[in-house]
């Protein structure tokens, strides 16, 4: 039976790609000292919902039952169970989590009901803070060979920018959801959404060079954090009509774009119980279809020839040397079929006459080429 749709299993080269940018994220977020946290994929709907319940993301939340007949929900991110983790934390509180979130909406191009999440936050952030964690992202990006830009832009900017245009304070959340769809509907199909709340101008403003912002006063902000990425070496670009369509962002907002239509990364700064705090997330799966990183892993198929106790001890000698090797007992035609099957690339017959001479050949089904080794010595990578 087929996955339910926007449900996918991970096989092969799938799997070890992705196992690969989980890896590499969590090695990063480490080395900048965030601390590794998990928490349940299921909450009460409430909490789930928080004080955010309009929000569109919430809309799509999986809501479910228990057998006490309680109201609960899967997690569509992380950033709502902070509520209850940086309770009685020491600040900052930099933490960061890798896991699975849920989300029942549409199916299309990148976007899937199912997705692993990579998520890291500083909670008792300034914007020295909001610079390192885009400094993480950044480094990511990089080791992935993912080609990509990080745009920035302010909700207080944003604020600034409509009351000036006189846009009703009760109306701001929702021009800021409408101008939120730029990237995924046609400018004047946006400009028609805004008409209703006299706000179709502020699609001119965003056009203006970047020189007409700096009038504003929340501007500083965005330079602040200009200056402190290239302290961290990279750049960022200013993007006013980024809006992020969460309302409980407060300040500084970021979004990473790539070759992809869809976003890879998202974030800005918000409140927690009062405590001001930023992060940033993406999805494993998003970053699987950009990422230019090449899988390459060197396996060793150990073949017994009705020699199974030195096979398998030939075979706890490449482990031991930190090689990928496993033992197959049958027919040589056969292993080469199961070796071809599963990428693996070289293969070691252990028969009695190998066992006798304490030799045996190593073949590469890559190459052809074969090496003869002694059985004491085992092939490095």
């Amino acid at each position: 039976m087929e996955p339910i749709k926007g449900f996918k299993d991970k096989l092969g080269k799938d799997a070890e790609k992705a196992a690969i940018i989980r890896e590499v994220t969590r090695q990063t977020f480490e080395r900048y000292n965030f601390q590794e946290i998990e928490t349940p994929i299921i909450e009460y709907e409430k909490f789930v919902k928080g004080e955010n319940a309009n929000d569109e993301t919430i809309s799509d939340i999986f809501k479910l039952k228990d057998k006490g007949n309680r109201d609960l929900a899967l997690r569509y991110e992380f950033t709502f169970q902070l509520k209850r983790i940086a309770k009685n934390q020491k600040l900052p509180f930099k933490r960061f989590q890798i896991g699975p979130v849920f989300r029942d909406e549409p199916v299309q191009g990148n976007r899937l009901r199912q997705f692993t999440q990579c998520d890291i936050d500083t909670i008792g952030a300034t914007i020295k803070d909001e610079a390192e964690i885009l400094s993480a992202i950044k480094e990511i990006l990089t080791s992935l060979k993912i080609p990509s830009v990080i745009y920035v832009n302010n909700r207080k900017l944003l604020n600034e920018i409509l009351e000036e245009q006189k846009i009703d304070s009760k109306d701001r959340e929702s021009v800021i959801k409408e101008i939120d769809k730029l990237d995924k509907l046609p400018i004047a199909e946006v400009k028609k959404n805004l008409k209703k709340y006299n706000a179709e101008n502020i699609i001119d403003i965003f056009a203006k060079p970047i020189s007409y912002f700096q009038k504003y006063k929340s501007y500083v902000e965005i330079q602040e954090l200009k200056d402190y990425c290239k302290m961290y070496g990279f750049e960022i670009k200013f993007l006013p009509s980024l809006a992020r369509g969460l309302s409980y962002y407060t300040g500084n907002v970021f979004e990473v774009k790539s070759n992809i239509k869809e976003s890879l990364c998202g974030g800005g700064t918000y409140l927690i119980d009062g405590v001001q705090s930023t992060g940033i997330s993406f999805s494993i799966e998003r970053f699987m279809a950009v990422t230019n990183i090449l899988i390459n892993i060197d396996r060793i198929l150990v073949v017994s020839l009705d020699q199974d106790k030195k096979a398998i001890e030939l075979t706890k000698k490449l482990r031991k040397q930190n090689q990928n090797a496993s033992v197959f007992f049958g027919k040589p035609n056969k292993a080469f079929d199961y070796a071809k099957s599963y990428g693996i690339k070289k293969i070691i017959f252990v028969g009695k006459k190998e066992v006798q001479q304490k030799k045996f050949m190593i073949k590469d089904l890559k190459t052809g080429k074969q090496k003869t080794l002694t059985i004491t010595k085992v092939p490095k990578k």
